[in-house]
């Protein structure tokens, strides 16, 4: 199967390699020193630090490439963002109303920019290979070399990705009485919500 002419769609901070490969790689907060060979057995690789725009990026991507079945996520893990758990998370449990990719640890799991179709076609396109922690490069190599001609491409056809303007929607708090810790004349915070009024 072909994939999107212009593939990868979404520029980011990877490396694209044989675009007929089952297998892709999220080094997550990792950078490694990529062999020639390496590159013509997968399909793109490159890290994701960020819990929404990285795995947008990362989506986006997938489903305009049907070859591509596997994600391997390897490397150390994003502190903060914790984009190797969203990413497990999303795959797993898509998104709520809001956008929020549900069981997420990261500190702003929220999808924006791509449409909710997009993150149900990644969930059946792919498997993610779970090796977050892992940095041996030797291993990486063997997972690859396992996965990138393995099984078929996916039966439909690549999907393009629109960017969609969503707002989230946040919750109005109210603020009743004064704070309890006076910041200055006309400001003050409630400790118990953390609210500064």
């Amino acid at each position: 199967m072909s994939c999107m002419h212009g593939w990868p769609v979404v520029k980011g901070d990877y490396q694209a390699g044989n675009d007929k490969s089952r297998i892709c790689v999220v080094t997550l907060a990792s950078h490694f020193e990529l062999v020639p060979e390496c590159m013509k057995k997968v399909a793109i690789i490159g890290p994701c630090h960020t819990e929404n725009l990285g795995i947008e990026k990362i989506i986006a991507n997938v489903v305009a490439n049907p070859n591509i079945r596997f994600i391997l996520i390897c490397g150390e893990e994003s502190r903060g963002h914790m984009s190797g758990n969203t990413l497990k998370a999303i795959h797993a449990n898509g998104i709520d109303d809001n956008g929020r990719i549900i069981s997420s640890e990261g500190a702003i799991p929220f999808i924006e920019n791509i449409p909710e179709d997009a993150v149900k076609r990644f969930q059946v396109q792919v498997q993610l290979i779970d090796r977050i922690g892992e940095t041996d490069m030797k291993i990486i190599l063997q997972i690859i070399e396992e996965y990138h001609n393995k099984g078929d491409a996916f039966s439909e056809p690549p999907m393009i990705v629109h960017a969609v303007q969503k707002k989230r929607k946040r919750e109005k708090l109210e603020i009743k009485g004064a704070g309890d810790v006076l910041i200055s004349r006309d400001v003050s915070l409630d400790a118990s919500s953390g609210i500064i009024a």
